[in-house]
């Protein structure tokens, strides 16, 4: 694995920003300027799909507020905050962390420690930062020790400028719930500001390939694009293990190439593994990652099968998805569809005491999912593969890719 390729690297304040996250970086600052002593607390809001670059935007960020706490100007001694939902990604900044000037691992926290670290003390925080802000939590949940309504809220209340990033199709369990809708107002009684990133950066892909997974994941089955293959390696495969063959290849030619995959595997534990199996195909699902390093960087994690729960937030060279049981395509109206029957992390979906167990709260469960499948599919940069275990689902894929080749 070269050293362009791991997570320490994308997201230190090293990394040369583009002009435009040049620019969202100062503005940003200056709206931190200008809330800092204000009456009201204050909120900015990046949006931004998989891999446009907020993390980075967000790294480099804190990295400048925390130079300047040292400085005669208005953020000197000012106590700053960056909070990461992901126990994967919060590794890497703390890695981070140990190599920057007045960047400490302490910075760096959970949302529910720092909230309740922040109660205990009575302690507020002058800026705080949240990468993956679609991740915090927005019902109470006793098992994370969080007994609030909504951690976006108590973050905001216990931050003089609070900044986060928001990606609607990140969003992927239902103790997680949001949507801009929901987001806008809890964001309303405060002063905020907004800014949309829109350029991809971790994949290769043709702007074209990218709309065609939103698609996707919208429900919709669209004819794969012409420039699917231009500057990237795209596939279909008819067979899991073939895949699997293929993306083996990718990782001793390139590093960081995995198989990931939807839920919808049923628990039947062998040798004390949970197995992923379609047909010839047969690898255990991630392991409990124990290590410091995230779970893609280690090479023994090529003889696994990731899921979002160990690759959301970070870049692959080449991604295999495996769509499982509950990804199906309806022929009736040509549209992707999904079974909560055949679907096994149960925990994602749990019921919520402030929504009705109605239509709606099926169709959102039903969303979710699909949008675990947008998280799966931006990993690659330099390649996607993509097998699907429903056969009709499956057939239309293959037939859609050969007319591209």
């Amino acid at each position: 694995m070269t050293p362009e390729n791991s997570a320490v690297k994308k997201l230190s304040p090293s990394k040369k920003l583009t002009d435009e996250q040049q620019k969202l970086v100062d503005k940003i600052k200056n709206f931190a300027k200008e809330n800092l002593n204000a009456e009201k607390h204050a909120v900015f809001t990046i949006y931004g799909d998989a891999g446009t670059g907020k993390s980075v935007v967000l790294s480099q960020l804190f990295y400048d507020l925390q130079q300047m706490t040292k400085t005669d100007g208005l953020f000197k001694d000012t106590k700053n905050y960056f909070l990461v939902n992901h126990p994967e990604i919060l590794k890497v900044y703390k890695q981070i962390a140990g190599n920057e000037a007045n960047v400490l691992k302490k910075n760096f926290n959970r949302p529910t420690s720092f909230i309740n670290q922040m109660n205990k003390k009575q302690l507020n925080a002058d800026v705080t930062i949240i990468d993956e802000a679609h991740l915090l939590l927005s019902r109470p949940d006793h098992y994370n020790n969080f007994y609030q309504e909504n951690q976006l809220e108590e973050i905001i209340k216990k931050s003089k400028v609070t900044v986060i990033v928001f990606d609607k199709r990140q969003v992927l369990r239902t103790k997680m719930f949001w949507n801009e809708q929901r987001l806008r107002k809890l964001l309303k009684p405060y002063h905020n500001d907004e800014y949309h990133l829109t350029k991809q950066f971790r994949m290769t892909a043709s702007d074209d390939l990218v709309k065609w997974i939103n698609n996707f994941t919208d429900g919709n089955l669209p004819k794969i694009p012409n420039d699917a293959n231009v500057n990237y390696d795209f596939r279909i495969f008819d067979d899991a293990e073939d895949m699997r063959k293929a993306i083996f290849e990718k990782n001793k030619a390139m590093g960081l190439s995995r198989i990931v995959s939807t839920s919808g595997y049923p628990s039947t534990l062998d040798g004390g593994k949970h197995y992923v199996i379609e047909g010839h195909f047969k690898m255990p699902w991630d392991q409990y990652n124990f290590t410091q390093t995230p779970w893609a960087e280690i090479p023994e994690t090529i003889n696994e099968v990731g899921s979002i729960f160990t690759c959301q937030g970070f870049d692959l060279n080449y991604v295999g998805v495996i769509l499982g049981p509950p990804i199906f395509l309806d022929k009736h109206n040509h549209k992707i569809k999904v079974d909560l029957s055949k679907y096994t992390d149960v925990e994602s979906l749990k019921k919520r005491p402030d929504m009705k167990n109605d239509e709606h709260f099926e169709a959102i469960k039903k969303q979710l999912i699909l949008n675990s499948i947008n998280v799966l599919m931006k990993r690659g940069v330099h390649g996607l593969y993509i097998f699907a275990h429903d056969e009709e689902l499956r057939k239309q894929l293959l037939e859609f890719f050969k007319k591209i080749k």
